[in-house]
């Protein structure tokens, strides 16, 4: 079934049970009226149907029901967000075909016309980072995310008694589990304000959460918050935790907080729709050699293949059949399946990452490519030369009489807020290696002295 067919199915059999907190609930029934009134507002002001809906993405009611309302339509969903500069969101628009934006629920008469989407029909398109300087999207069809979806329905026993969290923002995929895992199964899905993300175990037991999934990260602030106190959240059944390397110190400080709750590690880029491996932790934790949690196997209904070079590559239904601008597919495949850019290794019968392959690295859950923001930098008549690094956070090193201030403007002006470094520090020169090339780990070994932060240039 594609997304719209899951919902409205799901509408039909459970039109009572609460689909959505957000600030206020909706039932299935109310949520599916929203949404025809608002996908006949979509083509009144577009004036036909149209083939990618743009959606503002909030994480308000707007948002949820104008991404509904453009699947109803059989259109590809955009989801934009607001912080993001005009000049990116026009790139976007443009390469996903988005000829109309949706913004908030309408109130006029509902569409009644025939569904006509299929599961080869584009389900949504994100957009992550681009080394030349563009983002490079990814569409989704319905039939990528179809098993995926059945799949973890079962795997987390997903039930209409289950309350699950949506932490994600529309643009970031995890969102596409919370909303419609909980939406095949007739489920509610609790929205978390800006400030429950500050606190979790508040938020958790005001909604009696049963399934948690969010960026490992929330754990250190939680911590540093002293929130994770031994059993402290009775209601989780299920913690799900992707974006970011997992420890296994953060792992058990979330685990005492949520006794009765099981902990999976979940790993997989946009590309493979969502997640494509998952490790539960079992009654005796795993020892690994870099002190994270496994991401374990790769799901059944999926095939893989891990490279001389470690590199994770994978094939099968989740597996995306290539990016809207052709160009960036090349050499992004290995036998029909997606080469992921990760280093994986056996350890223990289990898969465990070992970062990148590439100068991509996560920050704060989203995939960050550092060569899109050097190409941003480049652009500063200047600055000479720059490198970007990931040592805790985002730093701009660079050479050239540029002010910081301009290029943190520059920077913010044409890329989202996650991907404007902490810091811009003009140097007089660079430290290089043996092959003559710049020594990124000396500088990110330098740059950490200073920082305090653990370096992870990701390019050597």
């Amino acid at each position: 079934m594609t997304l719209w067919q899951r919902f409205a199915a799901t509408a039909r059999r459970h039109p009572d049970a609460v689909a959505l907190v957000a600030g206020s609930s909706w039932t299935y029934a109310d949520l599916h009226d929203l949404v025809l009134r608002t996908a006949r507002q979509i083509v009144s002001d577009a004036g036909d149907v149209p083939v990618s809906v743009g959606v503002v993405a909030t994480r308000t009611l707007d948002a949820y029901v104008g991404y509904l309302a453009g699947l109803r339509l059989g259109a590809g969903v955009v989801p934009i967000s607001p912080d993001w500069p005009a000049a990116r969101v026009a790139a976007i628009c443009s390469a996903a075909g988005v000829t109309h934006v949706v913004s908030a629920v309408a109130a006029g008469k509902p569409w009644d016309e025939p569904y006509s989407g299929g599961l080869d029909d584009v389900a949504y398109t994100l957009f992550t980072s681009g080394s030349t300087g563009s983002p490079k999207g990814v569409p989704i069809r319905h039939r990528n995310v179809s098993d995926y979806l059945d799949y973890n329905v079962a795997r987390y026993g997903v039930a209409p008694q289950s309350r699950l969290s949506q932490t994600f923002e529309l643009t970031f995929d995890p969102s596409v589990f919370d909303m419609f895992v909980a939406w095949s199964a007739g489920a509610s899905v609790i929205v978390a304000r800006p400030d429950d993300k500050m606190a979790p175990v508040r938020f958790v037991n005001d909604h009696e959460i049963t399934h948690w999934f969010s960026v490992p990260s929330v754990i250190s602030l939680a911590r540093r918050l002293r929130q994770l106190r031994p059993g402290v959240m009775p209601t989780l059944q299920w913690s799900l935790f992707a974006g970011e390397q997992l420890t296994l110190d953060a792992a058990r400080a979330w685990s005492t907080a949520a006794p009765a709750s099981t902990i999976e590690n979940l790993y997989g880029p946009t590309e493979l729709t969502v997640t494509c491996t998952g490790y539960r932790l079992p009654g005796v934790w795993p020892v690994t050699s870099n002190g994270t949690v496994p991401i374990g196997e790769v799901y059944p209904h999926l095939s893989f293949e891990i490279t001389e070079d470690e590199e994770l590559c994978v094939g099968g239904s989740q597996c995306f059949s290539g990016y809207l601008d052709p160009d960036q597919n090349v050499g992004r495949f290995l036998g029909g399946r997606y080469r992921t850019g990760d280093r994986v290794r056996w350890e223990d019968g289990v898969l465990v990452h070992h970062g990148r392959l590439d100068d991509q690295v996560k920050i704060h859950g989203y995939r960050v490519e550092l060569g899109e923001i050097e190409s941003v930098l480049r652009r500063h008549p200047l600055v000479h030369d720059v490198v970007v690094l990931a040592v805790g956070e985002l730093h701009a090193v660079y050479t050239g009489t540029a002010p910081p201030a301009e290029l943190e403007g520059l920077v913010a002006a044409e890329l989202p807020s996650y991907m404007v470094p902490r810091t811009f520090s003009p140097v007089s020169g660079f430290p290089l290696n043996d092959n003559g090339k710049i020594d990124r780990r000396k500088l990110a070994s330098d740059l950490g002295e200073v920082t305090g932060a653990v370096p992870d240039p990701r390019r050597g």
